[in-house]
């Protein structure tokens, strides 16, 4: 395999690539415990993005694993997950934002920096906006439900140089949170860097 692109993505950052059919992205967790969101959409026609209701009902499974496919909304395979040392994923808790965050911690935490606001800057970048934004995939967060129904962010799992591969199934833009949250432990309360690795 001939690697593309070979970046390490500094903490609370964005980024956003196109991956052609057939190439694999693999995101690794340098130093553990931290929490990647990503939006996925198709490369030539946005309007078709990733479903978390069609992936989770395809997969008949809260959480998603090695060999899960991600669908999208017009329920076409996206991507699939061909390598896993975490064990599952999370894409029901959605991603951080300035208003979540308000609701979730308090007043005084209005303006931290969040994963919709990485998201918002990337989809302009691109000519995209607030209605561009659609269900994420958080890698790496352990998001285990309660006995009552309710969804409780955990410390996270990933063991340092942990990953996760994803087989592009047509072509996808990816766009990368790499999650600047500090109010949970979904980072182990310090977001760190990441390593994005592109191969075809």
């Amino acid at each position: 395999m001939t690697i593309i692109t070979d970046i390490t993505l500094p903490a609370r950052a964005p980024y956003s690539t196109v991956l052609k059919s057939g190439q694999t992205l693999r995101i690794i967790d340098l130093e553990s415990q931290q929490a990647v969101d990503a939006l996925f959409y198709n490369a030539h026609d946005t309007s078709e993005r990733y479903s978390a209701q069609d992936t989770l009902a395809a997969q008949e499974k809260y959480y998603l694993e090695n060999g899960a496919v991600l669908y999208s909304n017009e329920s076409r395979p996206m991507l699939t997950i061909t390598a896993d040392t975490c064990g599952f994923h999370d894409t029901c808790a959605g991603a951080c934002s300035c208003e979540s965050n308000t609701v979730r911690f308090g007043h005084e935490t209005r303006f931290m920096h969040s994963c919709r606001e990485n998201f918002l800057a990337e989809l302009g970048r691109l000519g995209m906006g607030k209605r561009d934004l659609v269900s994420n995939v958080n890698f790496f967060m352990n998001v285990p439900i309660r006995p009552n129904g309710e969804l409780t962010v955990d410390d996270g799992v990933s063991e340092p140089g942990g990953y996760v591969e994803l087989r592009a199934e047509m072509d996808v833009l990816v766009l990368i949170s790499n999650c600047p949250q500090v109010n949970n432990p979904c980072n182990g309360f310090k977001p760190t860097p990441i390593r994005i690795v592109v191969t075809g």
